[in-house]
């Protein structure tokens, strides 16, 4: 299950997308989510579907790969669209006691889903097509306002940066962990709840202790590379937008203008 987790990886390509200004990606990602929680039939959902899946092809990542990153969620939308299932109006199709299944609360189970799903492949894109340091970039670039209120934006984008970068190579220290307890002799698979919480207690001080060496370790070089915060630095590559980046703005205002058509002459579901 750890191996299966693909947030904060990067997968180097040719791509347009990968060629698309990191500030224009957050912004799209922001603009997607947006879409997502207002869409309020399926028509206009199926807008923010199919502007995120023509991000994923553009992305030319493999699908294996959206599809791995939804695989740690998938508890999390099954016991979701179980649970809307029943808060539906309207005549019960099925009738289990005082729980009814009607075909409002299918259509709300499905909505909702199909809503999570989209949330996450929006932000696969992100990650799968921008690198830690053009993350860094845009994200400090996009936060520059804020510096005149004497807001750190450079040690801000850095820390959300890190951390993000962080996340793969923590789960992989995890599974080096879980491994190796397993090797000694360690069960974490049989018992009860309880039982599997306290056998998680080997694998978690191990962990703690790597991720404070880890984070000791970078601080101490960046220290002894007179890295002090954003003040006075400059870029080897300045972002620039190009051509790749008006043709993807065109297709955002497009989509919207659809989402805003669908969304007005169409009942809601929800």
């Amino acid at each position: 299950m750890i191996s299966d987790i693909t947030l904060g990886q990067y997968f180097p390509a040719k791509s347009p997308m990968h060629r698309t200004d990191p500030r224009m990606k957050i912004c799209l990602t922001v603009f997607a989510i947006v879409l997502i929680f207002v869409a309020r039939n399926f028509l206009s959902l199926a807008v923010s579907v199919l502007f995120i899946g023509v991000g994923m092809a553009c992305s030319k990542i493999p699908l294996k790969l959206y599809l791995k990153s939804l695989k740690p969620i998938l508890f999390i939308i099954v016991f979701t669209a179980v649970l809307n299932i029943f808060y539906g109006s309207g005549d019960p199709l099925v009738q289990l006691g005082w729980l009814k299944i009607t075909l409002s609360g299918i259509l709300n189970s499905v909505f909702v889903s199909i809503r999570i799903v989209t949330l996450i492949l929006a932000s696969s894109v992100l990650t799968f097509t921008t690198s830690p340091t053009q993350l860094t970039d845009a994200i400090e670039r996009l936060l520059r306002p804020l510096a005149k209120l004497h807001v750190p934006v450079h040690e801000f984008a850095m820390m959300m940066t890190i951390a993000l970068r962080f996340v793969p190579t923590l789960l992989e220290e995890t599974d080096k962990i879980m491994s190796a307890q397993k090797a000694r002799g360690a069960d974490m698979e049989s018992g009860g709840i309880v039982q599997r919480i306290k056998a998680l207690v080997p694998v978690l001080i191990p962990l703690f202790v790597s991720a404070f060496r880890r984070a000791y370790d970078l601080a101490t070089a960046m220290e002894s590379r007179c890295y002090h915060g954003g003040e006075g630095r400059t870029k080897m590559k300045i972002l620039k937008f190009g051509h790749t980046d008006w043709v993807v703005l065109v297709f955002a205002v497009l989509a919207l203008g659809l989402f805003i058509t669908a969304n007005i002459l169409i009942p809601p579901v929800l």
